[in-house]
């Protein structure tokens, strides 16, 4: 029995690494979050390519809302979506232009509008109140008779009243300066640059009916930060473990013998 040696086994770890780069769960629970967050963050902006268009407002007619050269972000929507105080952009060939024009809906089929009492636009006899107009101005547009929107078209201004060759330019016309709905190719949700956000709701049309329910770019964008700040974290996991793990490492060995 005397000869008999003792050898002593290190037992093994239950399945925790606890290296340098951290725990194998960390690992796994890393990778799992880098994985989501690409997923959130490319699904997002999937998402946002198929529902959104981006364009380039080139006049001052719809300021100070969207000023000349600012970037929107407009929905793509059917033009039977369209409710009164959207902004819209749609191309009609009447207006002596191809391009795309970017203006407000005032007015739908059926309605009257007419302007002005007391300074302010009416549609259907009641009084809008238009806070997005520029400050100090007022909705007055000279020569403006009253006019009755056909169905299925709609009646459009700018927010710069002045300068805006909008539904008032064309009364002449035939549709005394309506627009077909199925001319509209979107609603604007947002300046996107310069970063002034999502547009106002038009509360003043409210009286007159329901307005349009909310685009989904907040979604958009919360799935895009959200899957951003995921692959960013889940990136960060490796190097940080590793870095915690030399200065434990480092007090280990400073530690007195003693101490143990």
């Amino acid at each position: 029995m005397g000869g008999e040696s003792t050898t002593r086994t290190a037992p093994r770890s239950g399945g925790t690494d606890t290296g340098p780069v951290g725990s194998r769960t960390g690992q796994r629970l890393s990778g799992l979050a880098v994985a989501l967050g690409l997923v959130l963050f490319l699904g997002g902006f999937a998402w946002g390519a198929v529902v959104y268009r981006p364009y380039t407002v080139p006049t001052g007619s719809m300021t100070p809302t969207i000023d000349a050269g600012d970037r929107v972000l407009a929905q793509r929507v059917d033009g039977g979506e369209i409710r009164r105080g959207d902004v819209v952009v749609f191309t009609d060939k009447t207006w002596v232009t191809n391009a795309p024009v970017v203006k407000r809906v005032v007015a739908i089929g059926g309605d009257t509008v007419a302007c002005c009492t007391k300074g302010k636009l009416t549609v259907n006899g009641k009084q809008v109140d238009e806070p997005y107009l520029p400050e100090g101005s007022t909705a007055e547009i000279t020569g403006f008779p009253t006019v009755t929107v056909p169905e299925g078209r709609l009646f459009l201004l700018g927010d710069e009243r002045a300068g805006s060759l909008d539904s008032t330019a064309h009364l002449t016309d035939a549709a005394s300066g309506t627009v077909s709905r199925s001319a509209v190719t979107a609603r604007v949700d947002a300046v996107v640059w310069p970063m002034n956000g999502m547009l106002e709701r038009p509360t003043g049309f409210e009286a007159l009916g329901a307005l349009s329910s909310p685009g989904p770019l907040r979604t958009i964008g919360a799935l895009i930060v959200g899957g951003a700040v995921l692959v960013l974290g889940g990136g960060a996991y490796g190097p940080v473990a590793k870095l915690l793990g030399r200065r434990t490492r480092s007090r280990t060995r400073t530690e007195p013998a003693g101490a143990r």
